[in-house]
């Protein structure tokens, strides 16, 4: 299992949200490049950031940040918040930005987001936030009428890197992910499924690698410290198979 320690950005600083609603927000730090290097050096061998004010805007707004992340942690950056244009893809791999995760954006446009994931194989995930099984957009402000398995299957024909599977009722929540929801997702596509929202424990990564989930995203737990992350990467790189 890979596990994503997780940045989120609001107003330049690292932040957590509880069940994405911005008027819960803590502040953890006004340095979020400092954390990508804590979590590094704790062994994380990639970061998962989430842009919160891109995410509303509807365009990537934390740039600068961003980059001193992406160069203070020099391990591969996934990055998802706003991001909606031809134009957002090119920008954030400029910045050094390895994965790119589609949300809003993937609901709307299924066809495009085939044709991005053509042109940078293996470089853009499938972000499907979830409230009632249903897809939440827009920043997790407004909630569709599909259901978060059905976005899966229209577009996991395409060379996409994986799906980062949020439940919004768990995310920062403390109280656990959402097992059952995740292991509908899994067997509703093709395509690595990463889980977010609710880890809080080593026996939640525990039950996700029996699950067979082959990624997470850590977040409030870390920054609260119910969860040890060197703990969490040991167990997750016992599980890899001598092949992997």
């Amino acid at each position: 299992m890979f596990i994503f320690p997780a940045i989120d950005l609001l107003n330049g600083r690292a932040v957590r949200l509880r069940q994405g609603d911005y008027s819960r927000e803590t502040v953890f730090s006004d340095d979020p490049a400092a954390v990508a290097r804590k979590w590094v050096e704790l062994g994380a061998d990639r970061i998962h950031v989430v842009d919160l004010d891109g995410a509303k805007a509807g365009k990537p707004v934390n740039g600068t940040v961003i980059q001193a992340i992406v160069s203070a942690a020099g391990v591969p950056v996934q990055l998802g918040g706003g991001l909606r244009t031809d134009q957002d893809l090119e920008t954030v791999f400029g910045w050094g930005v390895h994965w790119a995760v589609l949300g809003t954006r993937a609901l709307q446009a299924p066809d495009w987001t085939r044709a991005v994931a053509n042109r940078y194989p293996e470089r853009i995930v499938l972000g499907v936030d979830a409230k009632g099984g249903y897809v939440a957009t827009e920043g997790w402000l407004e909630v569709s009428r599909t259901k978060a398995t059905d976005l899966a299957r229209q577009v996991s024909d395409a060379p996409l890197a994986a799906v980062v599977y949020t439940d919004i009722a768990k995310d920062g929540m403390m109280s656990g992910p959402n097992f059952e929801a995740l292991v509908e997702m899994k067997n509703a596509t093709p395509l690595p499924v990463i889980a977010s929202g609710g880890v809080c424990e080593l026996g939640h990564v525990r039950r996700l690698i029996d699950e067979g989930i082959p990624g997470c995203i850590i977040g409030r737990a870390l920054y609260e410290g119910t969860l040890d992350l060197a703990a969490a990467l040991s167990l997750s790189r016992k599980s890899e198979s001598p092949k992997s």
